[in-house]
């Protein structure tokens, strides 16, 4: 079954197929930045660690990035590399007036990691960011995001990326 999402902006309904080929040349997209506070619901409200990256990196994305939920690959530091999923943009469910990118790394840490250095490559788009009308639907949705995120990156076209030089730079 495909997915077809509505795009708020333009009132068009676009299939996931059409909104990944025209962000098809920016990835994949490597970006790294210092872990900064967030809203503090990622962990508290929603059971989701996310470490997000400061305004100057989420400013500098191409202009063509569609907003929406990303996969990739993560590092924080010098450690290891682990399967992500990114959310960015302005998460409606929230009403943020700021645009964000929140990760969460498919890991279980033990410790907040802010003030670190997070390495991403962004590989492959799940879909647009959405609404939801409570907040166990959008904590399901997530949990369907990171289904989809492990099983993508589990395919050897995106898990190659894992040991890719940006990692050990």
């Amino acid at each position: 079954m495909k997915r077809c999402y509505l795009i708020p902006d333009s009132f068009e309904l676009l299939l996931v197929e059409d909104i990944l080929k025209m962000i098809k040349h920016i990835l994949p997209y490597f970006v790294s930045g210092t872990v900064v506070n967030g809203f503090g619901r990622g962990s508290k409200e929603l059971g989701i660690p996310t470490a997000n990256f400061p305004s100057d990196v989420v400013k500098n994305l191409p202009d063509d990035l569609e907003t929406g939920i990303y996969f990739g690959w993560a590092k924080v530091n010098s450690g290891p590399v682990y399967k992500m999923v990114m959310s960015v943009g302005w998460n409606p469910f929230y009403k943020n007036t700021e645009k964000t990118m929140e990760t969460h790394i498919i890991h279980k840490f033990e410790q907040d990691f802010y003030g670190s250095t997070m390495k991403v490559c962004v590989l492959g788009y799940i879909r647009p960011e959405k609404n939801f009308s409570s907040v166990d639907e959008l904590i399901a949705e997530i949990k369907e995001d990171i289904a989809v995120a492990e099983a993508e990156l589990d395919k050897e076209e995106f898990a190659k990326y894992k040991n890719s030089e940006f990692f050990s730079s």
